[in-house]
């Protein structure tokens, strides 16, 4: 187990997340949500968490390995066209994660989630925390308008409120 990281998670409020994303800012990714899912069949959801417990940290749990909890945990797999995208955030190990569903999967690459997932990452590290969320956003929104292209029948599956764990 690093201690450091021990430290870094179990000291990090969760109120501290929220002042970085507060409300105001939730309501604004949840209209680019809500507009992003206009343009293409996915679904998106936003997932952001402080830090992750003793337990995840004792058994050394990997971000990425706690996106894919999560993504099973908000039921993002839970689409008609298996076309669920989670973009998710731990704020205590400055980790970004996009976890998408076997029907995107299939379509896009994993170094392109990554690339989405560095342009984040880098937007944080300025300090830009909503720009870099919404652009992350627009980034996603456009690889999944050119590989699942909306309907005129397009059902909204998923709730478009980011989670704040």
């Amino acid at each position: 187990m690093n201690i450091k990281r021990l430290f870094r998670h179990l000291l990090l409020p969760p109120w501290l997340a929220r002042r970085t994303f507060p409300p105001a800012v939730m309501r604004r990714v949840e209209e680019a949500v809500r507009e992003s899912e206009r343009t293409h069949r996915g679904e998106l959801c936003v997932a952001v968490e402080a830090g992750l417990d003793l337990e995840s940290l004792w058994r050394g749990q990997s971000p990425r390995a706690r996106a894919e909890e999560v993504f099973s945990q908000l039921r993002v797999w839970d689409t008609a066209e298996n076309s669920g995208v989670l973009l998710y955030i731990n704020w205590a190990d400055r980790d970004i994660e996009i976890v998408a569903d076997r029907g995107i999967n299939a379509r896009v690459t994993q170094g392109e989630w990554e690339a989405i997932c560095l342009v984040i990452e880098q937007s944080f590290r300025a300090g830009q925390f909503e720009a870099g969320l919404l652009e992350g956003i627009r980034r996603i929104t456009r690889l999944l308008a050119v590989n699942f292209p909306g309907a005129s029948d397009n059902v909204d599956e998923l709730v478009n409120r980011p989670a704040l764990l």
